[in-house]
């Protein structure tokens, strides 16, 4: 979702530089780059370590999570080429599931811009015991749409969420956005969703 489907990742940057200043500190693009991929967990546990904050990770993946869920109340920014794909996979009647990092309560207002109508399945990163890079969010998603995971494409922008499709075993298409991600076996590097569509997922298996 974030920086796949759609531009969150600057909305990520507003809210974490806000919450960082707030512990005294100085959050710069470098740093946002150590998270793309990641989950509120992790977010949370580096900028203690980064500030040197006492305030628990837990409270400040809170604030993280209030920010974000106000501006995606307002600004849910589609890339380039998404509303395309996800209409045009949704037309050839392909199973389609969203699997994201991002909590539930995250996800549900996005979900509103994005159009809940184009998917068969959601998951949370809150709703898995291991997140990405672990494939159990993937496999679980392909269980839950009754597909063999060698049978999926998965689109990713992040190391962590090409490494959990590519551990389950999914082809996987490469959109980098805040960060370069290079070709690997199974694996295609694309500019944009722009270049990406039903014939280009269907020729990824022939």
């Amino acid at each position: 979702m974030d920086g796949t489907l759609i531009d969150s990742e600057r909305l990520w940057f507003e809210v974490e530089t806000e919450v960082m200043e707030l512990l005294g500190g100085v959050w710069t693009h470098a740093d946002q780059e150590n998270l793309v991929g990641g989950n509120l967990a992790v977010a949370s546990a580096y900028m203690v370590e980064r500030s040197g904050t006492s305030v628990p990770p837990g409270e400040i993946g809170r604030r993280l999570l209030d920010g974000m869920v106000e501006r995606m109340r307002t600004n849910v920014p589609l890339l380039p080429g998404a509303k395309e794909l996800l209409t045009g996979v949704r037309a050839a009647g392909l199973p389609t599931a969203l699997v994201t990092s991002s909590h539930r309560a995250l996800l549900e207002p996005a979900l509103d811009g994005i159009g809940r109508d184009h998917f068969d399945l959601t998951l949370a990163g809150d709703e898995v015991s291991r997140t990405k890079p672990d494939p159990e969010p993937y496999l679980t998603a392909c269980a839950r749409l009754g597909v063999d995971p060698v049978r999926c494409a998965v689109l990713e922008d992040s190391p962590s969420g090409l490494a959990a499709a590519e551990a389950a075993g999914c082809r996987t298409v490469a959109v980098p956005g805040v960060i370069a991600l290079a070709e690997a076996p199974g694996r295609t590097v694309v500019a944009s969703l722009a270049d990406v569509d039903v014939p280009f997922l269907r020729s990824l298996f022939a």
